[in-house]
């Protein structure tokens, strides 16, 4: 079996904004439309795991299941230094080496890795060369303000584009991106 090509993907998913929010100023969602071409459920079927920062499983409210199913049935993992395994209800709190753990999930038998939110754990992935990647719904909406996709400072990549969509019916444009691996810095001749 080829290793290169039996690698769990780690995915960015997310809705944002035409000018690169993911949250409204105040947290606010409601400009985020569904439109009735998109099938969520065969979005969700190519995830067993999700991987969630702590404002958004704040911001979610920390909706776990109960009886040990995860969240939104898939296995899930909170990363945070403040929550407590309490605070965690459904999901598996990861409080130090989540660069370690998420590298180890990677090489597990499985579906892809989603990672749900929000922009700070995505930078933290994405400078450890764990996110393979970006796949973005651009919603028709202007925030003005808010959560970035991606906070600064971030690290430079390169993205190819895999992917595109647009869902006229709401004007949703879906891209799909492959993070291109870190070009190695070119020697510089010897003068002579």
């Amino acid at each position: 079996m080829n290793y290169a090509t039996s690698m769990r993907r780690v995915r960015y998913a997310v809705a944002v904004s035409l000018d690169g929010y993911i949250l409204g100023p105040k947290g606010e969602v409601d400009w985020i439309v569904q439109d009735p071409e998109m099938d969520f459920r065969a979005i969700f079927a190519e995830f067993d795991t999700l991987l969630i920062g702590r404002r958004t499983w704040e911001f979610m409210g920390g909706k776990g299941s109960s009886k040990g199913k995860g969240v939104y049935g898939l296995k899930a993992y909170v990363f945070s230094r403040t929550l407590r395994p309490s605070d965690c209800r459904g999901a598996t709190l990861v409080g130090e080496n989540g660069a370690e753990l998420v590298a180890k999930l990677r090489q597990e038998e499985g579906k892809d890795i989603w990672l749900f939110g929000g922009g700070e754990l995505f930078r933290s992935l994405h400078e450890s060369g764990l996110v393979d990647t970006v796949e973005v719904g651009i919603i028709p909406h202007l925030l003005g303000g808010g959560v970035p996709l991606v906070p600064v400072p971030a690290k430079s990549a390169k993205l190819a584009l895999t992917e595109h969509r647009v869902y006229s019916q709401t004007g949703i444009v879906s891209l799909k991106y492959a993070v291109q691996p870190a070009a190695k810095p070119r020697k510089r001749a010897a003068k002579r």
